[in-house]
């Protein structure tokens, strides 16, 4: 067996180049396939961070009957007690309670139907993104009368600017028309564009003389310590008020939860379909291999080499110069992608349309360890599938023949 593997690995080095061709190519097949997927997966999760971040956060609570329809008489029951347990749930690292209202904002330019947000403003600002994405103006610092923070978009749309009004127009919880004047003091741009033009941030109490219940609140918005506790409380919070609905960000929006689902059969699809046609190459200069060695391989058979070693001699040649392109391939594609995993990848020339999808133009690359290990298993079985046509095609010849050919 020792002389099967020392001729083997000798037979992969007699036509350098041709072997270096199918290294090169396995190398680079590997790196682009991993680095393509590791940007995928990084513009996935930037695209859900900024979702969370922004207006999804880890965990919302409602009234049963508010998603369906924003009604504003559809408040949380005994908000209080509510907030009182998470306050002292240790999995929660911060929240904020909320008032929502659907109304029609609008300037002497146009009017937009929009969603106004009364927000505890200290709390947000260590809770939400909103305050870190001011673009023009302030966030709730300078404007003492009813101020309100716009996105861009919205801004864009109604000709609005620092210091001008708005007018909202929306029906209480009486049935009646209620106007309202607010003050524009600050304009935010986030990774969403689509946000940005349909969400308004005003002070929770600037809104909450509108209701009887001075304790009214349409959601509570809550951040775990990680992303992953966000089940278990929602099941903690379900359980202690059932009249309320609890959700996690992946109830909300299961369309950015179901993407990480499906992310590893999207790897392990589109790796296979690129280990295929590298599989076609390997077959070819293996099957040249054995066509050039004909006269060869059948002095070996005649002097007494049984069939089974030399099909062992080509497994270990197709082995070999995998064994050489895989390592030197997830280590290219390891470096690369730790590289831009720091940096990140500017593509602010395509950022309009990026934030249409909720996505900042700076991507940064992830691929997670276990995915090493899953395409080294799959290059392996590829491999070992490509060898065994050219390994057939040696056994069939016939020694005599052999012999005699050019």
């Amino acid at each position: 067996m020792v002389t099967i593997i020392k001729i083997a690995w000798r037979n992969v080095w007699r036509n350098k180049l041709r072997s270096l061709i199918v290294i090169t190519s396995m190398v680079l097949g590997l790196w682009s396939g991993l680095f393509a997927v590791a940007m995928s997966r990084g513009i996935n999760e930037q695209r859900v961070k900024s979702a969370i971040d922004t207006y999804l956060h880890h965990v919302q609570i409602h009234n049963p009957s508010f998603e369906y329809n924003l009604d504003i008489n559809s408040v949380i029951e005994d908000p209080t007690c509510v907030l009182e347990e998470i306050e002292n749930n240790s999995l929660v690292k911060a929240f904020s309670s909320r008032i929502i209202i659907s109304v029609m904002a609008s300037t002497a330019h146009g009017t937009e139907g929009v969603k106004i947000i009364g927000i505890e403003s200290e709390k947000e600002t260590s809770f939400s993104e909103i305050s870190q994405n001011i673009v023009k103006g302030n966030y709730f610092s300078k404007t003492k009368s009813k101020p309100v923070i716009i996105g861009q978009k919205l801004a864009d749309n109604l000709k609005l600017d620092i210091k001008k009004k708005l007018s909202v127009t929306f029906v209480d919880d009486n049935g009646d028309i209620q106007r309202i004047k607010f003050k524009v003091e600050g304009i935010f741009n986030t990774a969403n564009s689509i946000f940005d033009g349909g969400n308004i941030f005003v002070k929770k109490e600037d809104l909450i003389d509108l209701f009887k219940n001075k304790y009214a609140t349409h959601e509570i918005a809550i951040l775990c310590n990680n992303i992953d506790d966000s089940n278990i409380l929602k099941e903690n919070l379900a359980g202690l008020f059932p009249k309320n609905k609890v959700e996690t960000w992946k109830d909300i929006s299961p369309e950015l939860g179901s993407v990480q689902e499906i992310m590893v059969w999207f790897f392990l699809i589109f790796m296979s379909i690129i280990l295929l046609a590298l599989s076609f190459g390997i077959v070819n200069i293996m099957l040249m291999a054995v066509l050039e060695r004909k006269r060869e391989l059948g002095m070996l058979m005649s002097v007494g080499l049984n069939k089974t070693k030399v099909f062992l001699m080509i497994l270990f040649e197709t082995i070999f110069i995998s064994c050489i392109s895989l390592p030197l391939g997830i280590l290219l594609s390891y470096l690369m992608i730790s590289y831009y995993g720091q940096v990140g990848i500017d593509l602010s020339i395509v950022s309009k349309g990026l934030e249409a999808f909720g996505m900042k133009s700076m991507v940064y690359t992830d691929l997670p360890i276990d995915y090493y290990f899953r395409i080294t298993i799959l290059t392996l079985f590829v491999t070992l599938i490509s060898s065994l046509f050219p390994a057939r095609r040696a056994l069939k010849l016939d020694p005599a023949e052999a012999i005699r050919s050019l």
